[in-house]
């Protein structure tokens, strides 16, 4: 088999960390950007202009990619987005937006490739969730994005039943904040020391996959909060 890794996200923080991590170790990375936002992936060996809330537009990349590779070691989805907002702040239109960033980006992607995992009977699904999903007090101060990467975790061990007893491995990834130029600038008197690096994420999602023992993990990046 060989080490074609799909990475969706890929022009973004966390995104261009495991794109380096990956390429770095021998993986052939294949990258998902956004449509006329004029991202790029520079370290990927190959990146794909694809809207991954779009179920269509998906299909589409995953026919093609499977004529195109065949085969697949892993799909990373990192496509996300974040939003504050208690429980009565929270509109219905910004839940929506939180969803389709959140949990329809993973969805779509994970459905799509489905077939083509659980034909090779092996390969991995890399989610990434929230501690603010699975903490209530967390969660409370920004309801639609925990209630969409909530979602997400659900989502993950439906998918991990769904290939139960085959070699296939769902894994999901759960930071507390990670520690970007953006998160930096809205809690500029924060501890910086304390977040989770894209690095250390990037690092945990290859052992998971390299290391045979883990299948069906929960992976708490919390660093020091």
């Amino acid at each position: 088999m060989s080490r074609n890794i799909v990475i969706t996200g890929a022009a973004g923080v966390l995104g261009a960390a495991v794109v380096e991590k990956f390429k770095r170790e021998g993986y052939y990375v294949i990258a998902l950007v956004r449509p006329e936002a004029n991202e790029q992936a520079k370290e990927a060996d190959v990146t794909y202009d694809v809207d991954v809330t779009d179920e269509q537009k998906v299909a589409d990349f995953v026919k093609e990619y499977e004529a195109q590779f065949g085969d697949l070691e892993a799909i990373v989805m990192l496509v996300g987005g974040y939003a504050p907002g208690n429980l009565e702040a929270t509109t219905q239109q910004e839940l929506t937006r939180m969803m389709q960033l959140n949990f329809f980006s993973s969805f779509t992607v994970a459905k799509a490739f489905l077939p083509l995992i659980k034909k090779q009977q092996r390969g991995a699904f890399l989610f990434v969730g929230a501690r603010t999903a699975l903490e209530p007090k967390e969660g409370k101060g920004a309801v639609a994005y925990a209630l969409s990467k909530r979602l997400v975790s659900a989502l993950a061990e439906i998918v991990a039943e769904e290939v139960k007893d085959t070699g296939i491995k769902t894994h999901v990834f759960v930071p507390s904040i990670l520690d970007s130029a953006a998160n930096r600038a809205a809690m500029p008197t924060a501890d910086f020391s304390k977040w989770v690096s894209p690095s250390d994420i990037a690092e945990a999602m290859h052992y998971a996959l390299n290391t045979p023992a883990s299948t069906n993990m929960n992976f708490n990046l919390y660093g020091r909060i």
